[in-house]
């Protein structure tokens, strides 16, 4: 099967060129800027509120303008929104109140003709307890078939009136649930997302059916959500929750990154392998080591895999050269590329992480601390944050690998912290567990198009979560006609990056200060940045600054530059 985007229909005989591009064409996720969508908040077509497929669709032209290569989908599926979508009705259509297929392969041809590709995420661990299955399994009853597809369990105490075990979920509360004939589910994350049994033969078919569904239908790749905790040992005695949390997390936990897991990806390896080029893949994996993060990104397997490390970092020169070095180390190793990301759906932006007083190793995220607090000014330095998110995504783009970018960050926005408990939707906030009670809504709320349009301009009169006044600043059309910009400064680090790419390798260069980090990739294209406040002086070179400026022939505080041989970008 080919891919109409990547078909090669040059009919010269020349076989080292027809090869270099087939290499090409199935390598091009390598060092990839991929863009996430948030689909219910990245525009709205129809006027209800809720973010769509048209909505994309009609934005299209501002994707290709910002110069991306690839876009990721969040989930776009039939769903009761009880985890913004990651609960699923349906893996083989499209949310009515976001479109239809029709319209999804409408927006694919679109971005396809602008030499966008697409990557959609897929939720392997659980369903929406909306799904047919879930709901033929409780019609079912005990021992039936169709509860073998998930995992239900007999209670404790004399009528089966407590729960299997003390677990919790990631939501927080029981990770148990009872149903009408007093029999238990097990749901990791939502009590509407009861977690399926990956040692049942048509969970495993099915799944590659819907890999097969999207990829005829032309989709690039997929996204694969906490990829890490499909297969599970649930063989009694069950261990307690104490003794759950005392378990090495090597492979052989009950529950998180067994090894068996890896034998589900392979399967769909061979899936991916039908397709010319192959399908993509990279794994949402929390995982205990990177070694283990490395299974997920073998060639056999999925093929890449989140770094998640500079999610949990400081503004800070020696955090950031670490997990650099780190994560090349294991790319190599792996034989693929890394991956870096400073925002997604699931964190506090990092304009605004940035902005707060650092975390200095304290073991918790940045910024829930200050989103729980509700967002106070007083702690927080907005000027200072945007300047060091628009340094450290320069370091990035610079970087060997790919990078992931999300919805937003382009226009530098920061997060929504003043937001209502009865406004929220996330049930990380109703129900506490690893979040911390706060929710992950202030990421989500729909992007500021136009400063002077009802809902910014997102489509109808009202979005589905509150945009602050001060979004008007951030809006679009304000940033589209600054050259200073933030999204102005996205667009064109996104159109020299294409220009400068080269061989995934850097090599560090002395500084002779601990706050700033340098290194040139292969053609001679550096990067500098400094996480100081001091400015950093460069020596006379014969280089020219190509992104970013200079300052009395030095790098200012919290800034980063790009530099390349003078003919180097022609």
């Amino acid at each position: 099967m080919t891919d109409a985007l990547l078909v090669d229909t040059d009919t010269d005989t020349d076989t080292e060129s027809a090869d270099a591009r087939r290499t090409a064409a199935a390598t091009w996720w390598r060092q990839a800027a991929v863009y996430q969508i948030y689909p219910r908040s990245f525009a709205d077509a129809d006027g209800d509120g809720l973010g769509d497929l048209p909505g994309i669709r009609s934005r299209v032209d501002y994707l290709a303008g910002l110069g991306i290569d690839a876009i990721w989908l969040s989930p776009f599926y039939p769903s009761a929104l009880a985890d913004g979508g990651y609960d699923v009705a349906d893996y083989r259509d499209v949310d009515p109140r976001l479109g239809t297929l029709e319209d999804f392969d409408e927006l694919i041809a679109a971005l396809h003709e602008r030499g966008i590709r697409v990557i959609v995420d897929i939720v392997p661990n659980h369903t929406s307890d909306l799904h047919e299955w879930f709901q033929e399994a409780l019609a079912a009853g005990r021992g039936s078939a169709a509860r073998d597809r998930y995992v239900f369990r007999e209670g404790k105490g004399a009528s089966g009136e407590e729960p299997p075990t003390d677990w919790e979920s990631v939501f927080g509360g029981p990770a148990w649930e009872r149903v009408e004939d007093g029999q238990w589910y097990f749901h990791n994350f939502a009590t509407e997302q009861p977690d399926l049994n990956w040692d049942h033969p048509e969970v495993r078919a099915d799944f590659l059916k819907t890999l097969r569904f999207w990829s005829d239908r032309g989709v690039d790749g997929f996204r694969i959500d906490v990829a890490h905790m499909l297969t599970k040992d649930l063989t009694e005695p069950l261990p307690t929750r104490a003794e759950l949390e005392r378990m090495p997390q090597d492979g052989t936990h009950p529950l998180l990154d067994r090894d068996d897991v890896h034998e589900v990806y392979a399967e769909w390896r061979r899936v991916f392998e039908e397709y010319d080029p192959p399908r993509t893949a990279v794994a949402e994996a929390w995982v205990s080591s990177p070694e283990r993060r490395a299974k997920y990104a073998s060639a056999e397997g999925l093929g890449q895999a989140f770094n998640f490390d500079l999610l949990e970092a400081d503004f800070d020169a020696d955090e950031f050269r670490t997990v650099i070095t780190d994560n090349l180390a294991q790319a190599a190793e792996t034989g693929s590329s890394t991956t870096w990301v400073l925002s997604n759906h699931d964190v506090t932006r990092h304009a605004t992480r940035y902005g707060l007083s650092p975390l200095a190793g304290r073991p918790v995220k940045q910024g829930t601390e200050w989103v729980a607090a509700g967002g106070p000014e007083a702690d927080i330095d907005r000027d200072q944050g945007l300047r060091r998110a628009r340094a450290a995504t320069l370091l990035l783009l610079g970087l060997p690998g790919s990078t992931y970018l999300y919805q937003g960050e382009e226009l530098g926005l920061q997060e929504v912290a003043a937001i209502t408990a009865e406004q929220r939707q996330d049930p990380a906030f109703f129900r506490g567990g690893e979040y911390d009670g706060l929710g992950r809504d202030g990421c989500r709320v729909p992007l500021p198009w136009s400063a002077d349009r009802p809902a910014f301009g997102f489509g109808g009169a009202v979005a589905h979560l509150p945009q602050p006044a001060w979004f008007a600043q951030y809006a679009v059309d304000v940033e589209a006609a600054d050259p200073t910009s933030t999204l102005s400064l996205y667009r064109e680090a996104l159109r020299l990056r294409r220009l400068l790419q080269t061989e995934e390798r850097l090599e560090w260069i002395e500084t002779g200060r601990a706050d700033v980090i340098r290194f040139v990739r292969p053609n001679g294209w550096q990067v500098v940045t400094n996480f100081g406040t001091e400015p950093f002086p460069l020596e006379a070179e014969h280089d020219a600054v190509v992104l970013g400026a200079l300052q009395a022939g030095a790098v200012p505080g919290e800034s980063t530059v790009w530099i390349a041989p003078v003919g180097l970008l022609g």
